[in-house]
């Protein structure tokens, strides 16, 4: 009778151990937070002005940003500034028409004819082909 018992006891046991590693957690089975969507705050800034006005309850931080654009902001960086080169280029170039892009979707809008090389030079497929040179012109 006492080897029934001892057997009934470890079975239970072993089943409540066991049911406390299932998926939903179980006897001991607790909350937790989702660790992808926990974005870290903004460090506090003392501002330089202290005559400020506290923001409105309830208002938008200004300097926060959301963690999608901190993430692009180190991947990609802030706008680089333009070369000498790419500034003149700009200034030669001026000002487009506001029209422009109903002019050129127009059918009575006059078009240069590039010709078939251009048709070829688009078409060609991507990469080195088995028949590319290069041919440096003497002269």
């Amino acid at each position: 009778m006492m080897h029934k018992s001892t057997t009934l006891v470890l079975l239970g046991g072993a089943s409540a151990i066991l049911a406390a590693c299932g998926s939903d957690g179980g006897i001991i089975g607790r909350e937790r937070p989702d660790e992808f969507a926990v974005q870290r705050q903004a460090p506090l800034v003392v501002p330089p002005d202290f005559n400020l006005v506290p923001p409105a309850p309830g208002a938008p931080r200004p300097a926060e940003e959301t963690a999608s654009e901190q993430a692009l902001e180190a991947l990609f960086g802030g706008p680089a500034p333009r070369s000498q080169i790419e500034t003149s280029m700009i200034e030669r170039a001026g000002t487009a028409e506001p029209s422009i892009r109903s002019e050129v979707g127009d059918p009575e809008t006059n078009t240069v004819a590039k010709g078939s090389v251009t048709r070829d030079i688009v078409a060609a497929p991507e990469g080195d082909g088995q028949y590319a040179q290069a041919v440096i012109p003497q002269g």
